[in-house]
């Protein structure tokens, strides 16, 4: 239920303490005996969130080093903390360092070093009533007149994300307002950041993304364009006019070359997601014929090629393509990594040595230094691989499973770490969220699937239609299908599995987030017994109050078809609607929700938990009210998980 052009970078430091957990008093981890060789234990919630959290953050200037970030948890300060180190591209010891800006080039200095660049916001609408009347300062009031009155976690009061540039010289202290006072976002909400403005190489311009739509019109559109702001002029010009839907993350070749992400079709956040690029004043869509679509890309240092990533067969490699040259056209995509793991971000590139993050679902991200040249791979950062000794794994298998539409679906299978095949296991179907999101090979810090298999279960995780990484047509099918094959898809995955014999058919459950709750909703319905358990995370219960209460309408509108009083949609909200089928429901559900999500509103999970008690389902709702679509507290994440394995503990 968010947008595939956000990729949220988790990442970790670390420290040979194996545990967090002590400071809880209860459910601590497994300990090592003194003494004791090459013993492991398995992972548990507490180490979990006893993890640090790496994140690159640039190439060093002399272009020699890699700068990058530990987030640590505090579980007794619910909060985290960060630190910065510096180590050589091959590897090496870490260097604690402080001022980023002794290291790295900001790119928010212009080239000139004339002016810098930032954002913050500034109050555009009276919308408060404090401001609408200047004599009731203690009224507690918001006023609105159009959508856009609350988006992710956050209630509009009239402020606006702006791009300032200021002189870098002292004693100056004066800044310009490029948008005017405008009622528009940069960078965009809600989890736009200084990616959405940089610099022109000529230091005389300001390219810019920005949704210039307002209030309604702009919850119903996703048509965000790149902009390019004259300094001396202060005129602004729209470089991507044509396009209707997404254009993002400019960025600019060391030869001035530009490149951007954009989708095609307005509101269609899950579109696929092209790399376009200006040379020479001719702009070309390099990735328009490949059968993909793209997550992020970094420029070549020679800039005769762009480096992306992108989900594939169940994992997210590295692509290039190249670039346009004259009358020489673009190369075709080529995929130069294969493994199973996940590219999780680009820190940067320095010569042939691309820096990436990488994971997969038995690790947290490292940073690796990957030769584009010849094909090697070297690990550079080692923050959590003490703990991760220490901890023992579990085997992932692909399966390929026969959908009822006789198609090839792979699923990832996961045991536990000392699985027996003579032995019987509790077993859980994984539903994914997005709906248009890839379940590939990564590390999340709720759905981990590697805890779930150390506590005992099998996890069975089905690519099912609507995935990213096996074709344009089988990542679009789920839109206005919520209920139809990707459901059967589900069952097919789960039937598949049962089959073997370790599987105890008396104990499985089925678990997910997002679209994923709505499917665990819609499960709960149809299953005919194969489930004895369900958890549903900020799920999607009655898709008709769905559509009259989420903030962003595009997003309904095109997964639903639109809205419920047109009965050409009605399939959305009568066959589709898991509401219309809870006098099917019997079996035990539990019921997550934040109550700042806005996207899938709180009242969402009330509805469920009201119908699932006043039948008589063993049911539990967990409200989490500082929390929105996900659980961002250590403390509360650490909560979920233990309500989690007692609620699977009671019911399988």
């Amino acid at each position: 239920m968010y947008s595939n052009i956000y990729i949220m970078k988790y990442i970790f430091l670390f420290s040979m303490t194996l545990f967090t957990g002590f400071l809880f008093g209860q459910q601590q981890p497994q300990t090592l005996k003194a003494g004791e060789k090459n013993a492991t234990v398995s992972i548990t919630p507490e180490i979990l969130w006893s993890l640090d959290r790496v994140s690159g953050v640039g190439i060093s200037k002399d272009g020699n080093n890699v700068i990058y970030k530990v987030s640590t948890p505090k579980m007794e300060d619910n909060s985290f903390s960060s630190r910065y180190f510096m180590i050589p591209l091959q590897g090496g010891q870490p260097k604690d360092i402080d001022k980023l800006d002794n290291y790295i080039l900001s790119k928010n200095i212009s080239p000139d070093g004339k002016y810098k660049l930032d954002h913050k916001e500034v109050l555009v609408d009276k919308i408060k009533g404090s401001d609408l009347y200047p004599d009731l300062k203690k009224s507690n009031v918001l006023v609105y007149n159009e959508l856009g009155h609350r988006h992710w976690d956050k209630w509009t009061e009239g402020k606006y994300n702006h791009v300032f540039f200021s002189p870098t010289a002292e004693g100056t202290d004066m800044t310009t307002d490029i948008m005017n006072n405008e009622p528009f976002h940069c960078p965009q909400q809600p989890f736009g950041g200084d990616e959405d403005y940089i610099w022109h190489p000529d230091g005389k311009s300001i390219i810019y993304v920005c949704k210039k739509k307002r209030g309604t019109e702009a919850m119903q559109s996703t048509n965000t364009d790149i902009y390019q702001y004259f300094l001396e002029s202060a005129e602004h010009k729209n470089l991507t006019a044509s396009n209707k839907g997404y254009d993002t993350h400019p960025l600019f070749s060391k030869q001035g070359n530009l490149g951007y992400l954009s989708m095609k079709t307005d509101g269609n956040e899950a579109d696929k997601q092209d790399i376009v690029v200006v040379v020479g004043g001719k702009t070309t869509n390099l990735t328009k014929s490949w059968d993909g679509t793209v997550n992020q890309f970094i420029w070549s240092e020679v800039g005769d090629k762009i480096y992306f990533t992108a989900p594939i067969d169940g994992t997210v490699q590295i692509f290039s393509v190249g670039i346009p040259s004259g009358s020489k056209p673009a190369s075709k995509v080529e995929q130069i990594t294969k493994g199973d793991w996940d590219i999780t971000s680009f820190t940067g590139i320095s010569g042939d040595n691309l820096i990436v993050a990488r994971t997969d679902m038995n690790t947290a991200p490292e940073l690796y230094n990957y030769d584009v040249k010849t094909g090697v791979w070297k690990q550079i950062t080692f923050v959590n691989t003490p703990k991760y000794n220490l901890i023992s794994k579990s085997k992932t298998e692909r399966r390929y499973v026969t959908t009822t539409d006789n198609k090839q679906m792979l699923v990832w299978v996961i045991y536990p770490p000392d699985f027996d095949p003579k032995k019987k296991y509790p077993t859980l179907l994984y539903c994914q969220g997005g709906p248009q999101s890839a379940l590939s090979q990564f590390y999340s810090f709720r759905w981990n699937f590697q805890l779930m298999a150390a506590q005992g279960y099998i996890v069975v995780a089905p690519n099912r239609r609507g995935m990213p990484g096996f074709g344009v047509e089988w990542n679009k099918q789920i839109s206005t299908d919520w209920g139809g094959q990707n459901i059967q898809d589900y069952l097919s995955a789960i039937d598949a599995v049962s089959k073997e014999s370790f599987v105890d058919k008396k104990r499985r459950g089925a678990i997910g987030a997002s679209y994923g709750g709505y499917s665990v909703f819609y499960l709960a319905g149809i299953h005919e017994g194969r489930f004895n358990s369900f958890i549903s995370h900020c799920g999607v219960f009655n898709t008709q109050s769905m559509y009259g209460s989420t903030e962003e309408i595009f997003f309904v509108n095109n997964d639903f078809g639109g809205p419920y009083w047109d009965k050409k949609h009605s399939r959305a909200y009568t066959d589709f609607n898991p509401a219309t089928r809870v006098d099917k429901w019997k079996t035990p559900i539990l019921i997550f929700h934040g109550e700042k999500d806005f996207r899938i509103p709180v009242t969402q999970g009330l509805e469920a938990f009201s119908a699932a008690q006043i039948r008589g389902v063993k049911s539990r709702l967990i409200n989490l009210p500082d929390e929105n679509h996900w659980v961002m507290k250590p403390q509360n994440g650490l909560l979920w998980q233990r309500e989690f394995f007692k609620w699977l503990k009671e019911t399988l």
